[in-house]
C-alpha cells in the first residue's frame, strides 16, 4: 500500500522522548519553552506559543484579538473544517469567500467585498502549503483596520516573496501565524500547534489563556523558593503542550529543511510525468511562493468521476483523498450565506484529489502512482 502520507521519525525522536519522560518533566516544561525558541527563530518570528493543536491556536488567535458574539471573520470554506469551527468557538460568524482555481487560495478579491462594519478579522489559509498572496491580503487587512490571522496549519518551511526578499511563512505578516504538528503535516509531534507573533501583549494573553488563565506559570511556582499563590482572574483552557511533544518537534525541526527539499524534488518529479495526462490540472506554484508541499493536488477533467478514480486507485494499493473539504456544505454551517458564491470552492472539493507524497517516497512509488493514474484516467 502507498498511502497518502507517513511521517518521517527516527531514533534521534525516539531517544528525545525517552530522555523527557526519564526527566521526571513531562507536561508543558523546559523542553517546551526550547521547542518555542528554536521554531521562532525558524521562521523569523519575535515571539512562539506552543499549544495542544492548530485548532486550539486558532481558537486562542480569535480571542486574543477579542473576536466574540456579533461579530464576522472573513476566511475560506474550502478547508478542513477546523477553520470554520474555531470562529464559531469564539461566538462569531464565518463569513465564506471563494479561492482561487489555480491555487485553492483565498482570493483577496473577495475578501474586500466581504468586509463589512461587523468584520473583527481575516483569518487566511497557506492551503496544503502553498503560501497565500499575503502581499494583497495583508494590504486590504490594513486599509480597513482589520486583524490578519494566518491558518498556516500546512505551511511550516513554506516560503513567500515580499518586496523582492524572500521570508519564511510564518514571521507573521498579519497579526498571527497558527500551525499544526498533526502526522499529515511536513514535521510532526503527533498532535500540537504552535502561534507566532510580533506583538507582545499577543503572545502573553496566549501563555495566560493556554494554561486556564493562571498568573503564575507552574514551572515558576515549582522553581520558587518562597509559596506561591495563583491567581484565576479570567476563564482560560486546558491548551497546553507536553515536554514530550516538545522533545519530538525540536528534532522534527532538524529535518525541516532536508523534508522540505525532498518533498518539491518530489513535486517537481511529478509535475514531469503527469504534464502529458490530457484534461489534467496540476498545482500552480506562483512565482512568489515556495510550497513546502505538505500535498499534491491534481484537478481531474470534469468528464471523470472522482470518487471512481479513487477507488481505482485504491483497488491498486494507492491511497488518495479528495480535494479539500468546503465547510459550507457541512450541516453545521449549511445557513451560513456567503456575500457571493462559491463556485472554485466545490469544484475544487468535487474534482480534485490528493496524491500520495512523502520524504520516504521511492521514484518506483511514483511511478507506479502516476501510470495507475493514467490508467484510471483512460479507462
Amino acid at each position: 500500500m502507498i498511502p497518502i502520507a507517513l511521517p518521517l521519525l527516527g531514533e534521534e525522536e525516539a531517544d528525545a522522548a525517552r530522555a523527557a519522560v526519564l526527566s521526571g518533566w513531562v507536561s508543558q516544561g523546559p523542553q517546551v519553552a526550547a521547542f518555542e525558541r528554536a521554531f521562532a527563530a525558524r521562521v523569523g518570528a519575535t515571539h512562539a506559543c506552543a499549544v495542544s493543536n492548530c485548532t486550539t491556536a486558532l481558537h486562542l488567535a480569535l480571542v486574543a484579538l477579542g473576536v466574540g458574539p456579533a461579530d464576522e471573520v472573513i476566511t475560506a470554506s474550502h478547508s478542513f473544517i477546523a477553520t470554520a469551527n474555531c470562529i464559531r468557538y469564539a461566538g462569531a460568524t464565518p463569513v465564506f469567500v471563494d479561492v482561487e482555481p489555480t491555487t485553492y487560495n483565498i482570493d483577496p478579491r473577495r475578501i474586500e467585498e466581504a468586509i463589512t462594519p461587523r468584520t473583527r478579522a481575516i483569518v487566511v489559509v497557506h492551503q496544503m502549503g502553498m503560501p497565500c498572496d499575503l502581499a494583497a491580503v495583508s494590504k486590504i487587512a490594513e486599509r480597513h483596520g482589520v486583524p490578519l490571522v494566518e491558518d498556516a496549519a500546512c505551511a511550516a518551511g513554506s516560503q513567500i516573496k515580499i518586496d523582492g526578499a524572500w521570508e519564511p511563512i510564518g514571521r507573521p505578516r498579519g497579526a498571527i501565524a497558527c500551525f499544526s504538528f498533526h502526522p499529515r503535516k511536513v514535521i510532526t509531534t503527533g498532535e500540537g500547534g504552535m502561534l507566532t507573533t510580533a506583538d507582545p501583549a499577543l503572545d502573553a494573553r496566549f501563555r495566560l489563556l493556554r494554561q486556564h488563565g493562571m498568573s503564575v506559570p507552574d514551572t515558576v511556582r515549582h522553581g520558587s523558593p518562597q509559596v506561591i499563590f495563583e491567581e484565576y482572574a479570567i476563564v482560560g483552557y486546558n491548551y497546553r503542550m507536553t515536554d514530550i511533544q516538545a522533545s519530538i518537534g525540536l528534532k522534527q525541526l532538524e529535518r525541516l529543511p532536508d523534508l522540505v527539499s525532498r518533498r518539491r524534488a518530489l513535486a517537481a518529479r511529478y509535475r514531469e510525468m503527469l504534464g502529458n495526462i490530457e484534461g489534467l490540472q496540476l498545482p500552480v506554484e506562483p512565482e512568489w511562493a515556495r510550497s513546502n508541499w505538505q500535498s499534491y493536488c491534481v484537478r481531474l477533467p470534469n468528464w471523470v468521476d472522482q470518487r471512481a478514480v479513487m477507488q481505482g486507485l485504491l483497488d491498486r494499493g494507492i491511497a488518495t483523498r479528495r480535494g479539500i473539504m468546503c465547510s459550507h456544505r457541512e450541516p453545521p454551517y449549511a445557513n451560513e450565506r456567503p456575500r457571493r458564491g462559491l463556485q472554485e470552492s466545490e469544484r475544487a472539493q468535487d474534482h480534485a484529489i490528493l496524491l500520495p507524497l512523502f520524504a520516504q517516497m521511492k521514484d518506483a512509488d511514483q511511478e507506479l502512482v502516476v501510470t495507475a493514474l493514467s490508467n484510471e484516467l483512460r479507462s
